[in-house]
């Protein structure tokens, strides 16, 4: 078997790289956000030309950005998202709302503190995790039925 999955959410830890590594056995493909910051948030203008109003700025970032992200959602047969612990991250509550419109399996990753503002995510979830490591665990009995030891 073979699964696209998307890594989306919090780009300030190396939560991403710890999935993969992880994973370096399986057959599986990772995708996911541009998470160089400064690149994401002035791509729009450093491609389409500068905007005085810094709506203007973020929304042609954004839209820019948007192409990516759900092509990378729709590809995807799985969508991990995670949320950190210390910035309010409305893309990846947008992105997993988009993910399970689509209907494809989310998991989602936060630390207890975060439970309560993210109920609804955490319901529309098949797999709510706390730790890369236990990401990584449930894609390999995805895989292969195997349970950690």
């Amino acid at each position: 078997m073979f699964m696209r999955i998307y890594l989306s959410g919090e780009i300030h830890t190396d939560w991403r790289d710890q999935i993969i590594a992880a994973c370096g056995d399986l057959n599986l493909s990772f995708d996911g956000p541009v998470t160089d910051h400064a690149a994401s948030d002035d791509c729009g203008v450093e491609i389409l030309g500068a905007e005085p109003n810094k709506f203007w700025h973020d929304r042609k970032g954004a839209q820019l950005n948007a192409i990516r992200t759900r092509t990378g959602i729709e590809q995807a047969d799985v969508v991990v998202v995670r949320f950190g612990e210390k910035y309010k991250q409305w893309n990846a509550a947008f992105d997993a709302g988009y993910a399970a419109a689509l209907g494809k399996p989310l998991i989602v990753m936060h630390q207890d503190e975060h439970q309560h503002a993210l109920k609804e995510v955490d319901a529309a979830a098949l797999v709510v995790a706390q730790t890369p490591q236990q990401v990584a665990a449930a894609l390999r009995y995805v895989m292969t039925g195997a349970l950690p030891k």
